[in-house]
């Protein structure tokens, strides 16, 4: 085959087009390049509506489970489950409960107190089988996960005296209801008198927990003066999580005595399609849950346990 070349330019007629075009092409690639590498990344606490960059890559890596921008586990004692919600004495909760979700098979995981606390906050009892105190204990937990993760995390105790108390009682305090305490290797910055809450709630940590002191927990005044307490307390949080991509979750140590140890949880925010859940559920299940939403690896029995689904929106 003969090709003719063009005498004025010595170029193959059509070829000099096919070449420009692919500097063109190159030229193109190159400059979107180097748009994207100058392009401002993204940071963790950068603001994009109502999540943070890494509230969305935390839904990302978690499936389904939202990424609260805040959570508030409220721990009350010693009630059986049908005692709390749906009973005369706590209409507050009752109404509470039905803004939300209720796990109506929960159960704490032993007798008595304190090692569900333990439970729930570091995946296992620790050899803890009774409400002695103190306790030094070491191991992953919680907090730590969420501080070693750039997050935050600060439990908030009614009649603690002063932050980093370590006293075992005083006044309605008692620190076998503190789980974080007795991790020496934790900052003291994390054990907070309830007093401390921020009244601003977007200052709260992502993960704080708040129990009530040993007259309104219910554990010595009964179930309507838990109730009073928690309406008094909690109403302005529950209705700023449900506007603000935060979460609520109440929940109880362990029921009055039994075997079956059933227990009340409700957990009520923006992120919760309100309604009866009949998944079982224990301490367990919410420490993954809450693991899980933030992207952390589960802690001991919090491995074996699913997190909650079928109540998120």
């Amino acid at each position: 085959m003969r090709v003719r070349v063009d005498p004025s330019t010595g170029s193959v007629p059509g070829e000099t087009v096919r070449m420009s075009v692919r500097v063109v092409l190159v030229v193109a690639v190159l400059a979107m390049g180097l748009l994207a590498g100058c392009s401002p990344a993204s940071t963790p606490g950068s603001p994009s509506g109502s999540r943070s960059a890494a509230g969305r890559a935390g839904a990302a890596a978690t499936g389904d489970l939202p990424v609260p921008d805040h959570v508030m586990v409220v721990i009350f004692e010693n009630e059986d489950a049908e005692n709390v919600v749906g009973s005369a004495q706590a209409p507050y909760l009752t109404s509470l409960a039905a803004s939300g979700a209720t796990l109506t098979d929960a159960h704490g995981e032993t007798h008595p107190s304190q090692p569900n606390y333990l439970a729930l906050f570091a995946g296992s009892t620790l050899g803890v089988v009774d409400d002695s105190c103190p306790h030094s204990l070491t191991g992953p937990n919680l907090a730590e996960q969420l501080l070693s993760s750039g997050r935050t995390f600060a439990g908030y105790s009614e009649d603690l005296p002063n932050t980093g108390y370590t006293g075992c009682r005083v006044a309605g305090y008692a620190r076998k209801h503190n789980p974080w305490v007795n991790f020496a290797d934790l900052p003291a910055g994390v054990n907070q008198p309830y007093s401390a809450l921020p009244t601003s709630f977007a200052e709260l940590p992502t993960v704080s927990f708040v129990v009530p002191n040993l007259c309104d927990d219910m554990h010595d005044c009964g179930v309507a003066a838990g109730d009073r307490w928690a309406r008094d307390h909690l109403a302005a949080y529950a209705t700023w999580a449900q506007q603000h991509d935060s979460l609520l979750v109440v929940t109880f140590d362990e029921d009055d005595g039994s075997r079956d140890n059933h227990i009340a949880t409700l957990l009520v925010g923006s992120m919760v399609e309100p309604g009866a859940s009949a998944q079982r559920a224990d301490h367990y299940t919410l420490l993954r849950t809450l693991e899980d939403m933030y992207g952390l690896p589960p802690l001991g029995a919090a491995g074996g346990a699913a997190p909650l689904t079928g109540i998120w929106r």
